[in-house]
């Protein structure tokens, strides 16, 4: 369940997004104009500035970088319909583990018969009653891997199909367990080279790219915040 959808014309001064800049608990998050009190000062910036920025409503903020990505900005970008599912409490809470060796991720393999390829899906699961998502991540890291991990940062918050996601740089000691003993749903482990997740069919879309990124360039001090209501993992993703 999202909010109701409404519309927002984004307002662009040459090729750059005008957003309101506001400054809370040390880190800079930015609001489109009007939408935040009290107003905060105007900032113009850059797609690939943008895309990296704390954007909120994070809804909106996807539908609009999607737009511009696209070729919609800024050059008379078009309204957009938009809804924000960071407005209502999520249907269920997940954490997710990054786990990163040798320039390689740990990820999930599917394989369905009716689908053209693969797709791969960050290790992790439900926050059960009672448990912090921090507390989640390492239960679901050792039960679907076998590795025994620590939380170094947590790095991107994800809303998707009424779930609110959080996902957590991890350092894991040991090797992978025997495949009888892991909790994987039927997936298989699976170590992919970070450069190539960005055309990886990887789970959530949106975090994909960024993952390597940040390996790249250094990991946010604030976790990212992301809507993603992309469903076509072979699509590629820059936005």
């Amino acid at each position: 369940m999202t909010a109701e959808p409404h519309l927002v014309n984004p307002h662009f001064d040459g090729d750059r997004l005008v957003l309101e800049e506001h400054r809370e608990a040390g880190h800079v998050r930015y609001a489109f104009p009007g939408t935040a009190t009290p107003p905060g000062r105007l900032h113009a910036l850059r797609l690939d500035e943008a895309l990296h920025a704390r954007i909120r409503p994070a809804g909106r903020a996807e539908a609009v970088l999607r737009a511009w990505a696209a070729g919609a900005g800024p050059t008379g970008a078009a309204e957009v319909e938009v809804d924000d599912p960071a407005a209502v409490p999520p249907v269920r809470v997940r954490a997710g583990a990054i786990v990163i060796r040798d320039g390689h991720m740990l990820l999930i393999r599917f394989q369905e018969p009716d689908e053209d390829g693969p797709y791969y899906e960050i290790p992790g699961g439900g926050v059960e009653p009672g448990e912090t998502p921090e507390e989640a991540v390492v239960r679901e890291l050792r039960e679907e891997t076998g590795l025994r991990g620590s939380i170094r940062r947590e790095v991107a918050r994800v809303w998707k199909g009424g779930r609110h996601e959080h996902y957590f740089l991890m350092a894991a000691e040991g090797r992978p367990g025997p495949p009888e003993t892991l909790d994987t749903y039927g997936g298989t482990l699976a170590w992919i080279p970070v450069a190539e997740l960005p055309t990886t069919a990887l789970w959530p879309r949106r975090l994909s790219w960024r993952i390597e990124h940040w390996h790249r360039t250094g990991w946010p001090a604030h976790p990212a915040e992301l809507a993603d209501s992309i469903t076509d993992l072979q699509a590629p993703c820059t936005w």
